[in-house]
């Protein structure tokens, strides 16, 4: 029993280790090598977390010391970020810091208006496309796309 309680206390010193660097590490490095985004937006997002979660680490460790569950709450948190079929990291993202935090919001007064509403709607990716068909292909082009799904989505 005395193995299995020191194991038990050092879980996170143990396992903590692989789940929270070797594993995303891994798997970053393939999402880099990967074709698809959906993999990369995952290990982004996974490592701005882990960094939030080491700044807080750094600023309260006074704090935490105090708090003997905090390791465990950690490992349980990353472990939920990092496992594969739950993706954590990309659920907070599409859920959270998609709706609260706005990269790259500010759209060119070029445009007017009701397009630069439109584009402000956008993804970064999405907004780049749109910009480079307006510029092919003119304003007027893009009033009348945005026209066009007004009407097929039930606006005026």
């Amino acid at each position: 029993m005395g193995l299995l309680a020191t194991i038990a206390r050092h879980l996170d010193t143990l396992v903590g280790p692989g789940v929270m660097l070797v594993f995303p590490l891994y798997a970053s490095m393939i999402a880099l090598e990967g074709s698809t985004s959906e993999d990369d937006q995952q290990w982004l997002t996974y490592w701005v977390l882990y960094s939030f979660i080491t700044l807080f680490e750094l600023s309260c460790w006074k704090v935490l010391q105090w708090l003997p569950f905090w390791p465990y709450l950690k490992l349980l948190f990353c472990m939920w970020l990092v496992l594969p079929g739950i993706n954590g990291a990309s659920y907070i993202y599409a859920n959270i810091a998609r709706k609260y935090v706005n990269v790259g919001g500010r759209v060119s007064s070029k445009y007017p208006e009701g397009q630069r509403k439109v584009l402000q709607m956008m993804s970064l990716d999405a907004r780049r496309s749109v910009e480079s068909y307006i510029e092919k292909y003119g304003p007027e082009a893009f009033d009348r796309v945005v026209k066009a799904t007004g009407r097929y989505f039930g606006s005026k």
